[in-house]
């Protein structure tokens, strides 16, 4: 069940770097959409398995989701979404990661 988020996120950041490269012609729009997909998308598949490093590597790209998207949140709408996509998918596995944890 708790691969579910990191499946979805990995959707909409593909889904993201296509639509910003249709609208902008943006190149690193589509990289990066299809990198944090990519790595959302494998934390999904080691959750699902039950293999390590799941939860750590969703929380970890929730993290570079924020970071590469926080610093262009005032400028589009585009950058507000992927900043709070990157702070649910944070406080999601992160909490997962300290449960596991403890």
């Amino acid at each position: 069940m708790s691969h579910h988020p990191a499946s979805t996120l990995s959707g909409l950041c593909f889904a993201g770097g296509i639509y910003g490269f249709t609208k902008t012609r943006s190149l690193p729009s589509l990289i990066g959409g299809f990198a944090i997909g990519s790595l959302y998308a494998l934390s999904a598949m080691r959750i699902k398995e039950g293999l390590d490093y799941g939860y750590e590597t969703a929380a970890g790209t929730s993290a570079l989701l924020l970071a590469v998207s926080a610093p262009r949140f005032r400028k589009a709408t585009a950058p507000k979404i992927l900043s709070g996509l990157g702070v649910l998918g944070g406080g999601y596995y992160g909490k997962q990661v300290y449960d596991f944890r403890q």
